[in-house]
C-alpha cells in the first residue's frame, strides 16, 4: 500500500490530519505514509492533490471526485453531520483505506 500525504508549506490541517491518518492507521505497523510539499499549481495537478492536505491512496485520492481539478488551495473535508472539518475523520480515513482493499 502506498500512502501519500500531500501539503504545502505551513499547510495549518496537515497536523490534524496526520493524527487521524496515525489514528486509523493503528493496525497496519507496516504502513508507511511519504510526505510530500508542493510548491506550485502545477505540481499540484501533476501530483493529483486536490487542496491541502491531501491523502493518496495507491496514486488516488479518496475524498475527491474523478473531475475534481488539482488546487493548492486550503482543503476541508465533511464530516458525517456534514459539517465541515480539517481533516476526514478516523472512521472516514479507515473505510477510505478498507475500501482501497487495505483493510
Amino acid at each position: 500500500m502506498e500512502l501519500t500525504l500531500l501539503t504545502v508549506p505551513a499547510c495549518p490541517n496537515a497536523a490534524a490530519f496526520e493524527e487521524r491518518l496515525a489514528a486509523a492507521l493503528a493496525g497496519h505497523p507496516g504502513a508507511v505514509v511519504q510526505r510530500r510539499e508542493v510548491a506550485d499549481e502545477e505540481e499540484a495537478a501533476d501530483a493529483g492533490m486536490h487542496g491541502s492536505p491531501t491523502l493518496l491512496i495507491d496514486g488516488t485520492d479518496p475524498f475527491a471526485g474523478p473531475e475534481a481539478p488539482g488546487s493548492m488551495s486550503c482543503r476541508l473535508y465533511r464530516d458525517a453531520a456534514g459539517r465541515t472539518c480539517r481533516a476526514p475523520s478516523v472512521e472516514a480515513l479507515r473505510q477510505a483505506l478498507a475500501a482501497a482493499g487495505h483493510d
